[in-house]
């Protein structure tokens, strides 16, 4: 995290504002909600884990055991129950 002066970012009428409420500490500001992006989304994991938890739900209808697609997919059993037996959205 870089930290910025706020003399030279702030408008003066603003940093007096803020510094009614605090001087001379770090204060934190974060990203708008609608400038954060959904995680995954830049590296494009989120659409591999989706297409893979897709893969595992075909196979489970198919037929096959949750031990099997465990070791086919190298995750536990648990994570296979829980990628199988989650309600769809």
């Amino acid at each position: 995290m870089n930290y910025i002066n706020a003399t030279k970012v702030l408008p003066k009428e603003l940093l007096a504002e803020v510094q009614k409420y605090i001087q001379g500490e770090t204060l934190y500001i974060p990203k708008q909600q609608t400038t954060r992006k959904k995680w995954g989304s830049v590296s494009g994991i989120q659409k591999q884990l989706n297409h893979r938890n897709q893969n595992i739900r075909e196979n489970f209808e198919n037929g096959m055991n949750i031990q099997e697609i465990s070791e086919k997919y190298f995750l536990s059993v648990e994570t296979i129950k829980k990628i199988v037996y989650a309600k769809k959205k």
